[in-house]
């Protein structure tokens, strides 16, 4: 990655600042020259960068973005020591910020592509059986049409009829001749006890 981007970055600026007639020739110099160097660079800082969070991620038993702060800033520390102490106190400090940036932009890149998105609500309209051409409303294809007229001229359920233990006024009834009927007290209407009942004839349809 270090000798690639080295030697992206390092061509355009060799050619760039290369006279004109030779700038290819500027570019290709410029990229033999420093990309081996920006390779190693960066081979060395990532080996010790990997070091230094192995070890911490050893020591504090726990994996979480503190390892790769700590990591950043002690290998900027490292590389800088031979230059003085302000140098790599300075060099360690970059190196704690840039990794902090990098790790807090992974934090919310993680929780903005975690969250849960909500579906979308599509209603959807109900079927109405008014809306079909041709029958009236509330009327299925199959149904037969009813009207108000004969809802009216229905006739009403029959009444229950009370049992014969009720029908008794006392027990003295049971012991002494028939049983009392008493007349049922309703909404007007009276209620009789047939004795007996004769049917009609039924009618001959024989043709004579």
């Amino acid at each position: 990655m270090g000798a690639v981007g080295g030697a992206a970055f390092h061509f355009l600026k060799g050619t760039y600042n290369s006279p004109s007639g030779s700038r290819l020739l500027g570019g290709t110099q410029a990229v033999r020259m420093n990309a081996p160097r920006v390779g190693g660079s960066f081979a060395v800082w990532g080996g010790l960068f990997s070091t230094f969070d192995c070890t911490m991620v050893y020591v504090r038993q726990k994996e979480d973005p503190w390892n790769s702060i700590i990591a950043g800033a002690a290998t900027g520390g490292f590389l800088s020591m031979r230059q003085g102490f302000g140098a790599a106190s300075r060099s360690a400090m970059f190196g704690g910020i840039l990794l902090a940036l990098i790790e807090g932009a992974g934090i919310m890149l993680n929780k903005v592509l975690s969250q849960p998105q909500m579906p979308i609500m599509i209603d959807e309209p109900a079927p109405s059986v008014a809306g079909m051409p041709g029958y009236p409303m509330g009327q299925l294809p199959n149904q037969a049409p009813a009207s108000i007229e004969s809802l009216r001229h229905e006739s009403p359920p029959p009444a229950p009829q009370q049992s014969s233990s009720n029908s008794s006024s006392s027990w003295f009834g049971g012991l002494f001749g028939g049983k009392k009927q008493e007349p049922a007290t309703g909404s007007g209407s009276k209620t009789e006890v047939l004795e007996s009942f004769d049917a009609p004839p039924v009618p001959s349809f024989e043709y004579k």
